[in-house]
């Protein structure tokens, strides 16, 4: 391995362990709370150096929320090749439930940790939700072409669909189901 070789995976390695101390922070301690000071202690580097890598710990947070969508389109882009529109408007809903239960944590900084979504703004920077979303109201649209959801505007049922199954995973990870599966 050469120079350049080596340099670049330090590189991506330092940058990895940034992101691991502030979606640690993040959650222990939310992102009002946590200082790009904070996350240089906690890696043991100063807060200069993450400043190489990161302009702020809003560029953090919109890069680990940029990883968790990531992963979760990974999942959604596989349901493509499903030809009935219920059925892979139903497999999406499933994917995603499994993907917040099983992820709780990018779950929580992806819906649930208040931050600043300045970042998100600028519509090229909230491509990995947006692509997401969008897989969503296509099948949605998919769905009501074939039939189904009659009366319904795409944009008010997809939201409408998004809500529920959101309010499903976030009301399982806080155990707010416990009380209901007990009856």
């Amino acid at each position: 391995m050469g120079i350049a070789e080596r340099k670049e995976r330090e590189r991506t390695e330092l940058k990895a362990r940034i992101m691991g101390a502030a979606r640690q922070l993040f959650l222990d301690k939310g992102y009002e709370n946590t200082s790009m000071r904070n996350i240089a202690s906690l890696i043991e580097y100063s807060p200069g150096t993450i400043y190489h890598y990161f302009k702020d710990k809003g560029e953090i947070f919109h890069a680990l929320h940029a990883e968790g969508f990531t992963d979760l389109g990974k999942r959604m882009i596989l349901l493509k090749t499903v030809s009935n529109s219920m059925e892979r408007l139903k497999a999406m809903g499933k994917v995603y439930i499994e993907f917040g239960i099983e992820n709780p944590e990018m779950y929580n900084l992806m819906f649930i940790e208040s931050a600043p979504l300045e970042f998100l703004d600028n519509e090229k920077n909230w491509k990995e939700g947006e692509t997401v979303y969008r897989g969503l109201e296509n099948t949605v649209e998919d769905c009501i072409q074939n039939g189904h959801f009659d009366g319904h505007d795409t944009e008010s049922l997809t939201y409408m669909i998004w809500s529920t199954v959101h309010g499903m995973v976030s009301l399982q990870l806080r155990k707010r189901c416990d009380v209901i599966n007990e009856k």
